[in-house]
């Protein structure tokens, strides 16, 4: 399928009268941030590939990597509270800039030095770096495309992620195995060649997205002028109502669940691999991208079911392929019994069932929640506390595969998917209005 024309289609399905030409800037804007976001993947999955070698390198043990991991994901959670609100308020394309600037940095300065501390600390800093991505990207696509076809768009959109971690980890082990580039730098290479390559989008970025089109006064303001103008800036009661909204928290506590899982799984399976089922690190690598790589499917399935299916309600397929994540995790043990091919079921199907609901809640449902005025705001609460499962599930992994095993890991797992799937039960027929001006309210939206 020819992927730009499937979404042209849907942008000039969306906006009608729009002109060529702010139908080729959308794409432009489409393919940019799609880049980016992908682009940061490169410097956050490659610590889940740099990790096994650091046992060797530093002798770190796995109490070590989950401190680091934690001080990760402490920094990127606090982070979404905060960014999200300052891209809503001072503009997305600053805060994303600045937060591309700090990772690169930050894993440079990781490549230099191989002790908890160092590690720690830039680990730090990149997920402040990494915190200003999802909320100000998400913000730009909802100012620059409309409600209608919003599902099947983010759907095709949120493939960013999925794409960026497939990608990444697949780099990452071919930086640190690969015999004939820089081979002396051995582990650091898995943190320097990530970080060039993320220069380069950088630029590409801060060059491709206008805060400004120009002067054509014949285009609307969301599309004329890239969302920064005044009149779809965030102020303080947009936050006072999100927090007074039900469905905020629905989706915010299932998110909970949903991460505890996605990152135990993103940043573990290759040393699970390597430690339970004996695996060498290069295929270890390799198979565990399958996760993110299946997991395209899963979230362009999710968008197109949620919106030509099920009118837009992004609840029932969310909950669906979260119980069905909760079925592999507790046949996980089994398949591994199968070789090979069977780790690599189970591994596709994880993928599969858990970007297809990750990418409805943190992109479709928050759009629809914040409006294209408190979009990263939405986002930002959503990412942040839904974010918080990512600080446990380090500790959860090493504890319970330390003292029980690492089949018995994937029980926990299991129970997360369907507590997080039941909590999106009440929001089953809740949907966006149609041809209405959104804002925030009770429910989903309501229509002023």
């Amino acid at each position: 399928m020819d992927v730009y024309r499937e979404i042209s289609l849907h942008l000039q399905g969306s906006s009608s009268g729009a002109s060529m030409n702010s139908v080729v800037r959308k794409r432009q804007i489409f393919s940019i941030t799609w880049l980016t976001y992908a682009g940061f993947y490169l410097c956050r999955k490659n610590l889940s590939i740099v990790m096994p070698l650091l046992h060797g390198a530093a002798g770190l043990n796995n109490l070590a990597l989950a401190n680091i991991v934690f001080g990760y994901s402490l920094l990127y959670v606090i982070g979404q509270f905060v960014c999200g609100p300052l891209s809503d308020r001072f503009g997305a394309k600053r805060v994303v800039g600045a937060g591309l600037v700090l990772i690169i940095i930050s894993n440079l300065m990781m490549s230099l030095h191989a002790s908890l501390s160092w590690l720690l600390i830039f680990a730090c800093i990149n997920g402040v770096g990494q915190s200003t991505g999802w909320s100000g990207l998400v913000k730009i696509m909802a100012l620059w495309f409309d409600r209608e076809d919003r599902g099947v768009i983010m759907a095709w959109w949120g493939t960013n992620y999925v794409f960026g971690g497939f990608i990444a980890t697949a780099f990452a082990s071919w930086s640190v195995a690969q015999p004939w580039i820089l081979s002396h730098l051995a582990w650091r290479r898995g943190f320097i060649f990530p970080a060039v390559i993320l220069l380069f989008i950088t630029v590409i970025f801060l060059i491709g997205v206008k805060e400004k089109t120009g002067t054509n006064g014949s285009e609307s303001a969301v599309t004329a002028d890239a969302g920064f103008g005044l009149k779809e800036r965030s102020d303080w009661s947009d936050l006072a109502k999100l927090l007074r909204n039900p469905a905020l928290w629905m989706v915010s506590i299932s998110y909970f669940f949903l991460e505890l899982c996605r990152y135990a799984l993103m940043f573990w399976l290759p040393l699970y691999l390597v430690e339970r089922l004996r695996y060498n690190l290069q295929i270890s690598g390799y198979i565990s991208s399958l996760y993110d790589l299946v997991g395209i499917a899963g979230a362009v399935l999710a968008g197109y079911i949620s919106d030509r299916l099920l009118q837009s309600r992004r609840a029932p397929i969310s909950a669906i392929m979260l119980f069905g994540l909760g079925i592999v995790m507790l046949c996980q043990p089994v398949l591994t019994e199968f070789g090979l091919v069977g780790v690599a079921v189970a591994i596709s199907l994880a993928g599969m069932f858990s970007y297809g609901p990750d990418t409805l809640l943190s992109g479709a449902f928050v759009q629809d929640i914040g409006g294209a005025r408190a979009a990263a705001t939405a986002c930002g609460l959503v990412e942040g506390i839904g974010h918080m499962g990512s600080l446990f599930s380090p500790y959860v992994v090493v504890y319970v595969s330390g003292h029980y095993g690492w089949d018995r890991l994937f029980l926990i797992f299991a129970a997360a998917a369907f507590i997080s799937g039941m909590i999106l039960l009440p929001m089953w027929k809740l949907r966006p209005r149609e041809k209405s001006e959104m804002r925030i309210g009770r429910g989903v939206v309501q229509t002023t």
